[in-house]
């Protein structure tokens, strides 16, 4: 490992930051990361791992892993509960070569973590940190909880999520939280979609999804992740009227009897807050943000755990090829900032069609979206969009060409 490389500090073990000390660890850069628990664990149930995710993960050497772990989706469809078809499109309506990947958040981070664990990277748990504190030359000490001071590192990676403490020094802008968030279950798969995410809507205020997310650890039966949209104000008042809401969802879609049947108490499920926040900068001084703690959104389209490795490969990429870290860090943030903006836009916009109280935006929807599934232009924008593959409003790119930027060029 060459001794000039500066000396970095990932705060936060999850999925950004374990991506990008793997890459930066490999490209010989010294690096520890710093973990609030005693032990790094995600936190989370389903998500999806679109194409540009999994050219980040086939760059990093875990696809295949990852692979065997997942759920191959090729589609996604969604009906209001008298059966109206929302949108219904596949990966391969663009390319027959696309499709996304189903994961257990845990899966997902397990691949990450031995990854992580064979680079031989430091590791301090039982640390969190909530300030930096500039030193000599540039150099930076992070400061956790208890007011213990750790290293002198010459860039502190923010990747502590949505909540960072650290961001705050970076940007003064302030979160928005959705009013609606979901509640999470991981369920015995009951091969009721096979190969898709199936969704029922409600009008905007209820909704209900279905993910089949393979396995955790590659072996086992196959299970699924199940959501309900539920504002978090109302949280307690939905757990009190458990038994009436299984109830209602069972009548709201009938073939998952068997699947809430075995959903004894509300304590089954776990609550998922959202908020929307983009970061004016990706950098200040010397610490740069990644995934949530530089942008977070609703999970509309799909895409929050995609970008945070996105972030990871531009970040170590932009280090290795650059130098000096500050024009580094200004490459970074041009890198993926384009990208971000349209997407937090996007989400944003999306959001309150299928997560509102608003009726004329569900009636909007119901309208409007089956229609667009029957021109062809928009119907390739739709899957482009939820691929990950746009870079701005008119412009798209390979998933290679995204996480590997430079080697498709070349």
């Amino acid at each position: 490992m060459s001794p000039s490389r500066p000396h970095i500090a990932i705060v936060g073990a999850g999925i950004s930051g374990l991506a990008a000390a793997i890459l930066l660890h490999r490209a010989g850069f010294p690096v520890r990361v710093f973990e609030r628990f005693d032990a790094a664990r995600p936190v989370g149930s389903g998500l999806m791992i679109q194409p540009t995710g999994l050219a980040v993960m086939e760059r990093l050497g875990l696809r295949e892993d990852l692979e065997r772990r997942g759920h191959r989706i090729d589609r996604l469809h969604g009906a209001t509960d008298r059966g109206r078809v929302i949108f219904d499109v596949a990966y391969a309506d663009l390319d027959p070569d696309l499709y996304a990947l189903g994961v257990h958040r845990a899966a997902l981070h397990g691949v990450l973590w031995q990854s992580f664990v064979k680079t031989g990277a430091l590791l301090e748990t039982s640390a969190t940190i909530v300030a930096t504190e500039a030193g000599a030359a540039g150099q930076a000490s992070l400061v956790d909880e208890r007011g213990r001071r750790h290293g002198r590192f010459d860039l502190v990676i923010d990747a502590s999520g949505a909540q960072s403490r650290l961001r705050a020094s970076a940007s003064a802008r302030r979160a928005h939280p959705f009013a609606y968030g979901a509640v999470w279950a991981t369920v015995a798969d009951i091969g009721l979609a096979p190969a898709r995410l199936d969704q029922r809507y409600r009008t905007a205020r209820s909704m209900i999804g279905y993910l089949p997310v393979g396995t955790i650890g590659g072996e086992g039966p196959p299970i699924a992740a199940l959501f309900w949209s539920l504002k978090p104000a109302e949280h307690a008042a939905w757990a009190e009227r458990y038994d009436a809401w299984r109830d209602e969802a069972q009548a709201f879609w009938p073939e998952l009897a068997p699947v809430l049947a075995g959903l004894e108490g509300p304590e089954r499920f776990t609550l998922a807050a959202y908020s929307h926040f983009m970061a004016p900068r990706f950098h200040a001084g010397r610490l740069a943000l990644i995934g949530d703690s530089a942008h977070a959104t609703s999970p509309q389209l799909g895409q929050g755990a995609n970008h945070g490795l996105l972030d990871a490969v531009a970040l170590a990429d932009c280090l290795s090829a650059v130098g000096d870290i500050d024009a580094a860090l200004l490459a970074y943030d041009r890198r993926r900032r384009r990208q971000l903006r349209f997407y937090q836009a996007a989400s944003r916009l999306l959001t309150g069609f299928f997560q509102s109280d608003s009726r004329l935006l569900a009636a909007t929807r119901d309208a409007a979206f089956p229609l667009m599934r029957h021109v062809p232009h928009l119907r390739r924008e739709m899957v482009r969009t939820l691929s990950g593959l746009k870079t701005g409003l008119f412009s798209h790119a390979t998933p290679e060409a995204i996480a590997c930027p430079d080697r498709s060029r070349g």
